[in-house]
């Protein structure tokens, strides 16, 4: 289900209750969870004992818990394919209001991908160094390497495990992967992107844009043709797989809708999650399926699906 509301951008009401500040091992599961109750409004004030947390079904005593902002290690991938030629504008005015909402802490690189996949330099929270980096043209006719894009994105986050901030990508797209540009790369799938972000704990959050572009494609011919016609508006489905089963969140913006708003909203979720801690049952290296359960009617939390548990080497 796509959880649209909770990237409502509003003031949080009421002081958050303080709590004991997040200790975990080194093999502890890190598990970030967003609450929202019954009207989409984001919970912020529950305690350690409001939550369960199971492991393959089995409830596990939760050994770490902390609902104080945490700083973000944030890459911001933009889609500048040939659909989205008439959205830079929008694009860029979107982005400034994410750069606005930063917190303590947080710090983030911006990237594109089209014909190339590329990303900006360095972690800054400066704001105008990070809207220097903004693209500036977007090509007419530039393909949507999606999957490729966000797995380059991991891999701007993989040296980085040792700094201080959770990591997570947020990508605006308004259309399909296309797959790769040539036979020398490497092909990238979905599932590779949802294996990899449980493997590195990166969190996906997606933001599907229904396509504004200046041109328009010609519908093809016959019902088969009509059909991609109305479908190449869409954006790609499997992004908001990849949010849900990373504990990230996806909504789809349309033409009268503020996409600004909607990248503010991210920061506002990502700076209102709690953060559990469990020790995992196993160390068998395998995948485990979990479950965060909230007590109390009407609260929905979302959280990942699945981490990967370590593997005992003395075994």
């Amino acid at each position: 289900m796509i959880l649209a509301a909770a990237f409502a951008v509003a003031a949080i009401a009421g002081a958050v209750a303080q709590q004991p500040v997040f200790r975990g091992g080194s093999d502890t599961v890190r598990v970030f969870v967003t609450v929202t109750d019954k009207d989409g409004h984001m919970a912020t004030t529950l305690g350690r004992d409001d939550f369960e947390v199971r492991d393959e079904g089995k409830p596990q005593p939760i050994t770490a818990f902390d609902n104080a902002a945490q700083p973000v290690r944030l890459v911001v991938m933009l889609d500048v394919s040939g659909s989205m030629e008439g959205n830079l504008s929008l694009l860029r005015a979107a982005s400034d209001a994410l750069f606005a909402r930063l917190g303590h802490g947080d710090v983030v690189r911006v990237g594109s991908f089209g014909f190339e996949v590329t990303i900006s330099p360095r972690f800054t929270d400066d704001a105008g160094a990070l809207r220097a980096e903004l693209p500036r043209e977007i090509a007419p006719d530039a393909p949507t390497p999606l999957w490729r894009a966000v797995d380059t994105a991991f891999s701007a986050l993989a040296g980085e495990r040792d700094k201080e901030g959770r990591a997570v990508v947020l990508v605006l797209s308004d259309g399909k992967d296309s797959g790769p540009i040539s036979f020398r790369e490497h092909y990238i799938s979905q599932a590779d992107v949802i294996d990899r972000a449980r493997r590195e704990d990166v969190m996906v959050y997606g933001i599907g844009l229904h396509s504004r572009s200046s041109r328009r494609a010609p519908p093809g011919i016959g019902p088969g043709g009509l059909q991609a016609a109305l479908m190449a508006d869409l954006p790609d489905p499997g992004l908001a797989l990849v949010a849900q089963h990373t504990g990230g969140g996806y909504i789809e913006i349309r033409p009268n809708q503020d996409l600004g708003a909607a990248f503010a909203g991210v920061i506002d979720e990502l700076h209102s999650q709690y953060l559990l801690g469990f020790t995992p049952p196993k160390h068998d290296g395998k995948v485990h399926d979990i479950d965060v359960r909230v007590k109390g009617h009407g609260f929905k939390p979302r959280a990942r699906r699945s981490y990967l548990a370590p593997k005992d080497s003395s075994k």
